[in-house]
């Protein structure tokens, strides 16, 4: 393998790279990327592959390639050299010993490296219908649901996004709980929406990577296709793989109130300060904030046997009866950070139901949070 690349499209493919490369692992070489030229002179391309078995990423960038082949070195060295290197064209070039040999300008590095054989091939995965959704869209319906999946290795079946296409509507759905908080979220994508799989699980880690994908400078439009126990995303030259969580996910719409006695409409930014504020002296292991409702002001109050006791009130726009429930503060917290809106509408049916939080100018953005008890 020999080829010439831009310093720059190097760098970005294997920044790309960083968090799906295993750090620690029983297979040592699934903390390599693994470098493919092909093509010759200026109509080759330097393709960057790496993988974690759950989840793999694969990226094409422009290279003039003089001799194709391939090799796989560390992916975070390779990294970390590429970033510290001039903004002038790198060469690469693979030796027979299988190192890698690196020239910028007047640096010049040699790293270790394996045979391309020995890398863990991704899975050619074709699904039947890929789907163009704009990245914008997909990035905010990822941001309004993922705080809310599970990190409980125990419960499989939450530490993902439930993906739903509601095909009456037109719209897609993503939905995460762990129990304690529920995130969901609708987007109108038209008639794209039908015949994409419904009623997958998509892994964190997965939709951490594609929060990544559509949230670079030149996402556009990102096509999402699900087969089987595989999702895809693409965008460009850039294939994004990942195993979906086989399991069933929870009826969340049992979740969901049906009613709320007591509405309220308040600012989000305010009400968000206030709640770290009075949050820093609540128990450390409950984090519990006790919300008091009365006519036209909201209060938050903490207490902690050790250290003291806080309170705040704001001023809002609530003319009916006096309701008190008890919260986990970072429930809360992550809930209203994840809303985006300026002004947000808050419902509760009485002091021992769930809270329901919407911004007032997305009406598809929804979350939930269970009450705690004082």
């Amino acid at each position: 393998m020999k080829l010439s690349i831009q310093k720059s499209e190097l760098q970005r493919g294997l920044a790309r790279l960083q968090a799906i490369v295993e750090k620690r692992s029983s297979m040592p070489i699934l903390a390599n990327v693994l470098l493919r030229a092909d093509g010759k002179g200026d109509k080759g391309g330097l393709e960057l592959v790496a993988t974690d078995l759950e989840v793999g990423i694969r990226g094409r960038h422009p290279a003039a390639v003089q001799k194709p082949g391939g090799l796989t070195v560390s992916a975070r060295k390779l990294y970390d050299i590429v970033r510290e290197l001039p903004d002038e064209p790198v060469s690469l070039q693979s030796t027979s010993n299988a190192y890698l040999e690196v020239k910028c300008d007047r640096a010049r590095f040699n790293l270790a490296g394996t045979e391309p054989e020995e890398y863990p091939a991704l899975p050619e995965f074709a699904p039947g219908k890929l789907v163009s959704i704009q990245a914008a869209v997909l990035s905010t319906m990822i941001e309004r649901t993922m705080y809310a999946a599970s990190t409980d290795e125990t419960r499989y079946n939450l530490n993902g996004v439930f993906f739903e296409v509601m095909e009456d509507q037109a719209k897609i759905r993503m939905v995460a709980t762990d129990g304690h908080r529920l995130g969901v979220v609708d987007r109108a994508i038209g008639s794209e929406a039908t015949g994409l799989a419904s009623g997958v699980i998509v892994p964190r880690k997965g939709l951490a990577e594609l929060k990544r994908l559509v949230d670079e400078e030149d996402a556009d439009e990102i096509e999402l296709g699900f087969e089987g126990n595989s999702g895809l995303a693409r965008k460009g030259d850039v294939t994004l793989l990942m195993r979906l969580i086989e399991g069933e996910f929870p009826n969340y719409n049992q979740v969901i109130p049906k009613q709320c006695d007591h509405t309220l409409t308040v600012p989000a930014d305010p009400l968000v300060r206030a709640l770290r504020r009075v949050a820093l002296l609540s128990a450390e292991r409950s984090r519990a904030v006790k919300v008091e409702l009365a006519q036209g002001t909201i209060k938050l109050s903490s207490q902690n046997p050790d250290l003291g006791d806080a309170e705040e009130e704001l001023d809002v726009d609530y003319e009916g009866e006096g309701v008190s429930v008890g919260f986990n503060a970072k429930y809360l917290l992550d809930a209203l950070s994840a809303m985006g809106g300026k002004e947000l509408r808050i419902g509760l049916r009485d002091g021992n139901s769930p809270a329901e939080l919407r911004p007032t100018d997305d009406e598809d953005t929804l979350a939930v949070v269970m009450p705690m008890r004082l």
